[in-house]
């Protein structure tokens, strides 16, 4: 009975990755020029810190713009056309690198044609972001809505976590149109796979609400998530030109670090939000979250960093799922693929407002303010979950 238990629990899994692994290489594609960008915009172009930060930051606008479009399609046509979208923009995202890389002679040229990718890419995230959860959720069951969610979060993170150190292994030795090529090819091979795969569509009886709707339910806890979020939008937007500031190397090991550490978390820990609940566990993974971050803070070597970013990977690995679930059950399964779109907007808002919000930062108050603004909009998010602990009672 055990064995056939095991067994049935290992085909929920297999089920569940067979899904998520597109979330992996979707992120796995973000994450290839993440830690390029940044230089690359300053270095390269020759443009300002805000510059860069604003640049990066204009794939959250398409990516806040096509969530809600992703959720309708999810929940009415099944996530497979969403998957299929995504793959074609990152396609296009390869391309339009590639034309980067070709007139980074030119600067104001390659900066907009940079915008442009930076756009392409923000569609491909919001088609992929909610889309592959679902389509895991359809097929093993909503009982398991927490381990897909924690399973798409590893793929996700798992992926920002490879690509960024293969990114700037591949950038050293053959530059940014290496990146663009190979971008354009995973595109094309994700868009073969998700093609073969068997969409699935839900059958519950459909319980209108409109996305606005799903997203003010969801709003209180999409606000904690932007506020933890800010602690990994300033690791991942800023963390090469914060070594670059303090003369370190290997910027991309911190990123690794924090992404590897968020999945050990996952892994470890997921069962925690069944037990605890998800607000508690929220509660409690931001203020791991906050510590990781005054650590980094307060870092005066790389080694110091690497435990600052670790700790924070570990303290932001369960906000995502632990507030998500707490999100999804507050409305009717006929719109939880909407409840996941409008939710995973709120992390694209912190991701989004990164960029400009943190660079402004730096350039009033100096690069080592960096991590100690993040870690107090963490401590503000914290404050804000202890609240609503008490409200969901």
């Amino acid at each position: 009975m055990k064995n056939k238990a095991a067994l049935l629990m290992q085909k929920v899994d297999f089920d569940i990755i067979s899904y998520v692994c597109f979330t992996f290489l979707g992120y796995f594609l973000i994450g290839l020029p993440l830690a390029i960008i940044p230089i690359f915009i300053t270095k390269t172009l020759g443009f300002s810190e805000l510059i860069a930060g604003i640049v990066i930051s204009l794939q959250y606008i398409t990516t806040f713009l096509m969530r809600g479009y992703a959720g309708k399609i999810v929940d009415t046509k099944g996530p497979k056309p969403a998957v299929l979208n995504s793959m074609l923009f990152y396609v296009i995202c390869g391309i339009l690198l590639y034309l980067c890389h070709y007139f980074e002679t030119n600067a104001f040229l390659a900066l907009t044609i940079l915008v442009l990718a930076r756009l392409v890419t923000g569609c491909a995230e919001g088609m992929v972001g909610a889309s592959p959860i679902n389509w895991a959720i359809l097929k093993v069951g909503k009982q398991h809505t927490a381990k897909a969610i924690s399973f798409n979060g590893v793929a996700s993170y798992g992926g920002l976590a490879l690509g960024a150190p293969v990114g700037v292994i591949i950038n050293q030795h053959y530059g940014l149109g290496a990146i663009a090529i190979l971008t354009l090819v995973c595109g094309v091979l994700g868009y073969v796979f998700a093609k073969r795969k068997e969409n699935i569509v839900s059958v519950a009886k459909r319980v209108e609400q409109s996305f606005m709707s799903v997203l003010k339910i969801v709003a209180p806890l999409g606000i904690c998530l932007t506020l933890a979020g800010l602690g990994f939008g300033g690791i991942s937007n800023f963390i090469t030109l914060y070594y670059d500031y303090f003369e370190w190397k290997n910027a991309a090991l911190c990123l690794t670090v924090f992404s590897s550490l968020f999945i050990i978390g996952r892994i470890i820990f997921s069962n925690a939000i069944n037990k605890l609940g998800g607000i508690k566990v929220g509660i409690i993974s931001m203020f791991f979250e906050t510590l990781g971050l005054l650590v980094l803070f307060m870092a005066t070597s790389p080694t110091v960093a690497l435990l600052g970013a670790g700790l924070t990977g570990i303290g932001f690995s369960l906000v995502f799922p632990a507030l998500g679930v707490k999100a999804v059950a507050l409305v009717s399964d006929s719109n939880k693929g909407a409840a996941l779109a409008a939710y995973g907007l709120f992390i694209d808002i912190s991701l989004g407002i990164t960029g400009p919000l943190v660079g402004g930062v730096i350039s009033l108050f100096g690069m080592q303010s960096l991590f100690l603004f993040c870690s107090f909009m963490v401590l503000m998010g914290l404050f804000l979950c202890l609240y609503l602990n008490k409200l969901y009672k």
